[in-house]
C-alpha cells in the first residue's frame, strides 16, 4: 500500500457542503484534519458542522464516545495557506471557476512540502488545465467525491495529463484505505460518471421530443422495466434542470459539439422558462401542496392469446418463452426465421431492434427489460399498418404475465432499448480510448448513478451484436451521428466473431492462426488483441 500515512493531516479548502463532507470521511480515517476557508467564519461554522456530524454518530450508535472524542480533537481551522504546511493531501472543493483553483494551487505550491499531494474535487473541469502553470504538476489530479461525500462510496481518481502515475496510485490506495470505492479514469470531460450517463437523460427527452411518451410514462418504463431508481424526468428535477443542462452542454461543448451528447431543446426551454424542477415548484412535473402525482399511460384490460410460436431464438427476451407458459399460454417454437412471435391473428411481436411498426405489415414492438420475470410495465410500439387485434393480442398477452402496459408511439429503438444501447456504446468507445477500464465504469455507473447494472455487464448478457445492431438501425433512421455505433462497438462484435470462428474451427479440425481474443468487454477493447487490426485505437 502507498496510501498516505494517518499521522499526516489532510487539508480541505472549501467550507461548503462537499468540503465538510471531505473532511469527515478524512477525519473519521484517522487522519488529522484542517479546514480552510477565505471566509473564516465560514471554516468555523463547517468545522462545527461536521462535529455536530460526529456526535450524531454517537447518538446513533454508529461511533463509541471515544473515538468521537478522538476524532473532534483531530480536526481544526485554518486560517492562513501557511498553516497547511505539514498537510500530506491537498484537497479543494471551492467555487468552480478554473482561474480560482489555479490560483489557489500556485499559492499552496510554496507552503506545502515536496512529497504532498494536491488534488481537485472538481466535477466538470478539466485536471490538466488546473494543473497549468504548477512547478509541479505531477502531484496534482483530480479527486471527484459524489454528494453526500460520507454517505457515497464513489471516488473518481483523475488523472491530469502530467499526473505522476505514482501520485495517482498513492491517492488511489488513500482513499481505498478511507473505506471508500475509487475509479481510475483519464481527464476527460465529465470523466466518467458524467460523461457515460448523457444518454439516460438524452434519450429520454429525445423520445418525449419525437412525441413518442409523455414525461411520466417514460419515467415509468425506465424504472419498471429498465429497473432504474428514478427515470430522467424526475431525477432532472430533483438535480436541477439548470444544473443538469449545464453538465450536459459542458461535455458537448467540450467533445467539440459531438452530435453524440447533443443537448435537449425541450430542456433548454424548460431552463429558459424558469421551471428547474422541484426547487422552483415545477419542472417536467408540478411540485408542493396540492400538486398530481405524474400517472403513466397504462392500456386498458384485452384478452389475452391462447396460444402463440416463438419463431426463431428471443435473445435478450427469451425468458418469455417460459413465463408463458407458465402463465397458462400455449407455446409453440420453430428454430426457422424470426426472431419474433407470432400471434393468433398472424401479427408478430418483436423485440426492439432500431426499426418501426411502419415497416412491416402487421408488427408490435416491445421494449427490453433488465429482467422480463421480474418487470411490472413493459412497453409496446405500433405503427399505423399494426391491426387492432394485433395490439390487443400483445397488450393482452403481457397484461397475462403480470404486467403493466404502456403503448407508446413508433419510436424507433423504443425508450429502454435505445438507452442502454447509447449506454454501451460510449461506455466501449471511452475503454478504447483509456479513459477507464471496462470494470471500473460499470463500478462508477452502479455506485455514482445507482444503474441497475453496468454497461459493459449489459453488452455482454445482451450478446455481442445487440446494442451494434440497433444503433445501426437507428443511425438508418436518424442520421446525423448520434447514433452512429463507434468503432470499439464494431470492434467488439468483431473480436466475439473471431472467437466464435476459432471454436468452429476446432469443432472441423482446422488449427489455423484464428485470433481467439475475449469477446467481452473488458478482454475486447482497448487491449491491443483485437485481431487483424492491432491497436483498439
Amino acid at each position: 500500500m502507498t496510501a498516505i500515512e494517518r499521522s499526516r493531516t489532510v487539508a480541505v479548502i472549501g467550507a461548503g457542503t462537499m468540503g465538510q463532507g471531505i473532511a469527515q470521511v478524512a477525519l473519521l480515517a484517522g487522519h488529522p484534519v484542517l479546514i480552510h476557508d477565505v471566509n473564516e467564519s465560514l471554516a468555523r461554522d463547517g468545522l462545527g458542522l461536521v462535529q455536530d456530524r460526529v456526535e450524531r454518530m454517537v447518538a446513533k450508535g454508529r461511533l463509541d464516545r471515544a473515538e468521537a472524542d478522538d476524532a473532534i480533537g483531530r480536526i481544526g481551522c485554518a486560517r492562513d495557506l501557511a498553516d497547511l504546511a505539514d498537510a500530506g493531501l491537498v484537497i479543494e472543493a471551492v467555487v468552480e471557476d478554473a482561474t480560482v483553483k489555479r490560483a489557489l494551487f500556485a499559492a499552496l505550491e510554496e507552503v506545502v512540502s515536496p512529497d504532498a499531494l494536491l488534488a481537485t474535487n472538481t466535477s466538470s473541469l478539466s485536471v490538466t488545465e488546473i494543473a497549468a502553470g504548477l512547478a509541479h504538476p505531477g502531484r496534482f489530479l483530480g479527486l471527484h467525491f459524489f454528494n453526500p461525500a460520507p454517505l457515497l462510496p464513489l471516488v473518481e481518481v483523475v488523472s491530469g495529463f502530467a499526473t505522476d502515475p505514482a501520485a495517482a496510485e498513492r491517492a488511489y490506495d488513500t482513499v481505498l484505505g478511507w473505506r471508500k470505492t475509487p475509479v481510475r479514469c483519464a481527464d476527460t470531460p465529465g470523466f466518467i460518471v458524467n460523461r457515460i450517463a448523457r444518454p439516460f437523460y438524452a434519450e429520454a427527452f429525445a423520445v418525449y421530443e419525437e412525441q413518442g411518451a409523455d414525461p411520466a410514462t417514460i419515467d415509468a418504463v425506465l424504472r419498471e422495466s429498465g429497473g432504474f431508481k428514478m427515470g430522467p424526468f424526475a431525477l432532472t428535477d430533483l438535480i436541477g434542470q439548470d444544473v443538469n443542462e449545464a453538465v450536459t452542454r459542458s461535455v458537448w461543448e467540450s467533445f467539440f459539439r459531438s452530435p453524440k451528447f447533443t443537448p435537449s431543446l425541450a430542456q433548454r426551454r424548460l431552463v429558459q422558462s424558469g421551471r428547474l424542477g422541484r426547487k422552483t415548484g415545477h419542472g417536467w412535473f408540478p411540485y408542493g401542496e396540492g400538486a398530481p402525482e405524474p400517472v403513466p399511460h397504462t392500456a386498458g384490460p384485452e384478452e389475452a392469446p391462447a396460444k402463440v410460436t416463438v419463431v426463431g431464438d428471443l435473445g435478450p427476451a427469451s425468458a418469455l418463452t417460459d413465463l408463458l407458459e407458465e402463465a397458462g399460454i400455449a407455446v409453440e417454437s420453430t428454430e426457422h426465421g424470426g426472431p419474433y412471435i407470432q400471434l393468433p391473428g398472424e401479427g408478430q411481436l418483436v423485440l426492439a431492434d432500431g426499426k418501426t411498426s411502419i415497416e412491416f405489415a402487421d408488427v408490435v414492438y416491445f421494449d427490453l427489460a433488465l429482467d422480463y420475470r421480474d418487470a411490472t410495465r413493459i412497453a409496446l410500439s405500433a405503427g399505423e399498418d399494426t391491426t387492432e387485434q394485433t395490439l390487443a393480442e400483445a397488450i393482452g398477452l403481457f397484461q397475462k404475465l403480470g404486467k403493466k402496459v404502456s403503448v407508446i408511439g413508433d419510436v424507433p429503438g423504443m425508450i429502454v432499448a435505445r438507452t442502454v444501447a447509447m449506454l454501451i456504446d460510449l461506455t466501449a468507445d471511452a475503454v478504447a480510448r483509456g479513459v477507464a477500464a471496462a470494470e471500473d465504469i460499470d463500478t462508477a455507473m452502479r455506485l455514482g448513478v445507482n444503474y441497475p447494472m453496468g454497461p459493459a455487464e449489459w453488452h455482454d448478457r445482451l450478446g455481442r451484436d445487440w446494442a451494434y445492431d440497433l444503433l445501426h438501425h437507428l443511425d438508418e433512421r436518424c442520421p446525423g451521428g448520434r447514433y452512429a455505433p463507434s468503432l470499439a462497438l464494431y470492434r467488439l462484435g468483431y473480436a466475439a466473431g473471431d472467437e466464435d470462428a476459432a471454436e468452429a474451427d476446432a469443432d472441423t479440425g482446422d488449427t489455423g492462426d484464428a485470433d481467439t481474443g475475449d469477446a467481452d468487454m473488458a478482454g475486447a477493447v482497448g487491449s491491443g488483441t483485437d485481431g487483424t487490426r492491432g491497436d483498439a485505437e
